[in-house]
């Protein structure tokens, strides 16, 4: 049987923060986060941080969390807080190399076991290419991680845009997965409470950055581009009907050759959507081969129990094989795992 595959989880790289801590830009940067967060869940997201320090850094406690939850293997991403788009060239690269070094490492602990992603700067797209190969050819890592849309601090880059066409060009050559996970909402201050910056931001930030690779023909143009989109792809798979009627029916809406849904079929989904009724919705939106299993571990919005989500949402055997496993061993590659022995991972795998 395939291994269990968890495909979104996070480590936290303190190196990383450490280049940019006097770096100009970071306040502004802060300013704006705080602006749209509001107060109160910053002193909660500090509190959870802390609280989940050496699951988020000890590859240890990495380990025993997945075997409680029955997981195989993890594809490690850093903490979306270490994108820094703001960052100037310099810094930029010297974040990256670092970002992409650091998972390698926490990795190598237990390599039949932690795969990882790393990190592309999106705001210099020349570079973006150079942390690829870095990624990639260097560290051995299977793509990188990015955010739904770029903020450099002056002006916003959406994920259509043309000059980021060498980016996915090499991502193509290289068969590497393109992790899209968003991090802030432009939506800004609207979203200042109960957390609806994350709980509501992070599902349309997925949705918009998702409808601009649709709509913006950049899977046109790059057909070979292994997307997978974190959080079942938030609010687009399964609202699907307004994006296809719209292309129907407004000519300005034609930037892509097919209808939005065919191109559902062509972008990997994780499971994180914390309820069975809407994970069966999202296979049947796009389809269980694209779909794997994924937990956000180990943070207070991910999922410590990813199987018994999928186990709930009651699929038939098969494509509850290819969510738990199968189709990450897919995506990524992951030819050289095996699943562990029955008696290794607790039952409830």
């Amino acid at each position: 049987m395939s291994p269990v595959v968890d495909a979104h989880a996070h480590v936290l790289l303190p190196r990383v923060d450490a280049l940019a801590q006097d770096a100009d830009g970071l306040a502004a940067h802060r300013g704006k986060e705080g602006r749209r967060n509001g107060a109160e869940a910053l002193r909660v997201n500090g509190r959870m941080i802390r609280d989940r320090w050496p699951r988020l850094t000890d590859p240890g406690t990495r380990l025993a969390d997945m075997d409680a939850a029955g997981v195989d293997v993890q594809i490690v991403s850093p903490s979306p807080s270490h994108y820094h788009y703001w960052a100037a060239p310099d810094l930029a690269e010297r974040i990256f190399r670092t970002a992409n070094e650091g998972v390698a490492e926490h990795c190598a602990a237990a390599p039949e076991r932690l795969r990882g992603l790393g990190l592309a700067p999106l705001q210099h797209p020349d570079l973006a290419v150079a942390a690829l190969d870095h990624a990639v050819l260097e560290h051995g890592l299977l793509g990188v991680e990015i955010s739904s849309h770029v903020d450099d601090g002056t002006e916003i880059t959406e994920l259509s845009d043309r000059r980021l066409d060498p980016f996915w060009s090499r991502a193509e050559e290289l068969d590497a997965v393109v992790f899209l996970h968003p991090f802030g909402c432009t939506l800004d201050e609207r979203l200042d409470q109960w957390y609806l910056s994350n709980i509501v931001g992070q599902p349309v930030e997925n949705a918009v950055a998702l409808s601009h690779l649709i709509f913006g023909g950049v899977l046109d143009r790059h057909p070979g581009l292994k997307i997978l989109a974190a959080h079942g792809g938030g609010y687009l798979p399964t609202y699907l009907g307004r994006s296809e009627h719209g292309w129907r029916v407004r000519p300005d809406a034609r930037g892509c050759a097919e209808p939005p849904g065919h191109y559902l079929r062509r972008i990997w989904f994780d499971s994180l959507v914390h309820a069975p009724e809407t994970l069966r919705s999202l296979v049947t939106a796009v389809g269980a081969d694209r779909v794997v299993l994924g937990s956000d571990h180990p943070f207070d919005m991910g999922s410590d129990d990813p199987l018994g989500t999928l186990r709930a949402a009651g699929l038939p055997d098969d494509q509850t094989t290819a969510v738990r496993g199968g189709n990450a061993v897919d995506l990524f590659g992951l030819t050289d795992t095996v699943s562990h022995d029955a008696g290794h991972r607790p039952a409830a795998s």
